[in-house]
């Protein structure tokens, strides 16, 4: 099991290119079983432990992953689909698989799925993928740990969510895509990789509207023709190199993003005092305080201040020069980072679904765990700003999970920062040796 091992202190200087947005990948890839008879291209695919898993879970379906003349191109045949369940040992690792539910049924009218797995930051059940199929004219039986849905016909309906779901969002949009009918979803969820899903299945013959914000169209058609999409930039991987900037007062450039999926982040980083330029709709500049303002953060479903960005800007925070109070509104359990950036030094209180936390001077290296994705993002932040000693951030399967090379990119940046083996009797060298190994300072 992999470490990342960091010695802070340094701005961070330089210009880094975002990757392909995983939240926005994954729908579009399981997309891929309602395309048949040609091969479905997806562009700017990230490297990812997530997208590793859902491609070995469409060729557990009976899918084709065909080689590719570029790193970041994905093709698939899913002409061979002839299993319809999702196995435990699969979908327990992320919770995204669930997705398969919405264009298993749409395709072939029927699918078994396990009940997900995933980061441990709330129940996040899937009721709302359910009952929302129910309306649909779909059987739901739960039994032994796995969802079974079966209908003879899908046929379009009025869906109403309790609350913005995303991945019930896309699951029920993929299952409407080919049922008879119109499907109206009402408080359907407004992220951008809904969206870019949505483009998606247009280009390739489906009929969607998003009408008003949350509200979203579908009239089922009775086949698709082809597949062939670039993904959108990552937000969340843009988000958390901004606070990179910020959390060591360097001067990044950030390219190959879509400014306007930004702009909460783009907000509470210039109340903080960063200085933020705008290059384009698809680069912009930031620079880094050097006093750190504090400024509350309350996340809420897109298009309010992302959950996904809430760990990395705490760890801005606990630099700061006051007092700030963090909100979570939107999973239960996301502040299991919260222990490890006390180790670190910062100095945090949690109360229920808010977290208080007070700057401090300087944060100190240490031996830290990641609970989940974003916690780790948030622990690899806080060991970049760490003035005295090594950060050694363990379980970093977290990371690989939504982050492509950051080490490298880190690095590149003028990151002190290495990826060491936890069997390897030097997993964490001493500071002489890890300040001759040829990381960071752009090697």
């Amino acid at each position: 099991m992999d470490k990342m091992v960091i010695e802070g202190g340094f701005p961070l200087i330089g210009e880094v290119s975002i990757s392909g947005s995983k939240n926005a990948s994954l729908p579009i890839i399981v997309s891929s079983i309602m395309f048949d008879g040609c091969d479905s291209e997806i562009h700017n695919v990230p490297d990812l432990e997530d997208i590793k898993t859902i491609k070995k879970l469409l060729t557990s379906l009976g899918a084709e992953i065909k080689e590719s003349d570029k790193p970041d191109k994905l093709i698939i045949n899913t002409s061979g689909i002839n299993n319809y369940e999702a196995p435990y040992d699969l979908v327990k690792t992320m919770r995204a698989s669930v997705l398969v539910l919405g264009p298993l049924l749409a395709k072939y009218k029927r699918a078994r799925v396990s009940l997900p797995g995933g980061c441990a930051i709330g129940a996040r059940p899937i009721d709302f993928h359910l009952n929302a199929f129910k309306l649909l004219g779909v059987t739901v039986e739960v039994e032994h740990g796995y969802v079974e849905v079966y209908a003879d016909k899908l046929k379009g309906a009025e869906i109403s969510f309790p609350i913005p779901s995303v991945t019930g969002t896309e699951n029920v949009i993929m299952a409407a895509t080919l049922a008879e009918g119109t499907t109206v979803i009402k408080n359907a969820a407004r992220e951008p990789e809904i969206d870019d899903m949505i483009l998606a299945l247009n280009n390739g013959g489906a009929d969607i509207k998003r009408t008003e914000p949350s509200v979203i169209i579908v009239n089922g058609v009775k086949k698709l023709n082809k597949l062939n999409h670039k993904v959108l930039p990552d937000r969340i991987e843009a988000g958390t190199f901004m606070v990179a900037s910020a959390v060591t007062k360097g001067d990044i450039v950030l390219k190959d993003i879509n400014v306007s999926h930004l702009r909460t982040v783009i907000d509470k980083l210039s109340e903080s005092g960063a200085k933020i330029i705008i290059n384009s709709s698809s680069s912009l500049r930031i620079k880094g305080a050097k006093t750190i303002k504090s400024v509350d953060i309350s996340t809420a479903p897109y298009p309010d201040f992302p959950t996904d960005m809430q760990a990395q800007m705490m760890a801005l925070m606990t630099i700061s020069s006051g007092l700030c109070v963090i909100t979570e509104n939107v999973f239960e359990n996301r502040f299991m980072h919260v222990a490890e950036l006390i180790r670190l030094g910062a100095s945090i209180k949690v109360r229920n679904n808010f977290a208080i936390v007070k700057g401090v001077r300087k944060l100190s290296g240490a031996e830290v765990m990641a609970t989940d994705l974003r916690a780790s993002a948030s622990l690899v932040l806080a060991g970049l700003a760490s003035s005295d000693g090594l950060t050694t951030v363990s379980r970093i399967y977290h990371l690989d999970r939504g982050y492509e090379k950051m080490e490298k990119k880190l690095s590149n940046l003028g990151a002190i920062i290495s990826r060491v083996k936890a069997s390897e009797p030097s997993a964490i060298p001493d500071e002489q040796v890890f300040k001759d190994l040829n990381y960071g300072k752009g090697a």
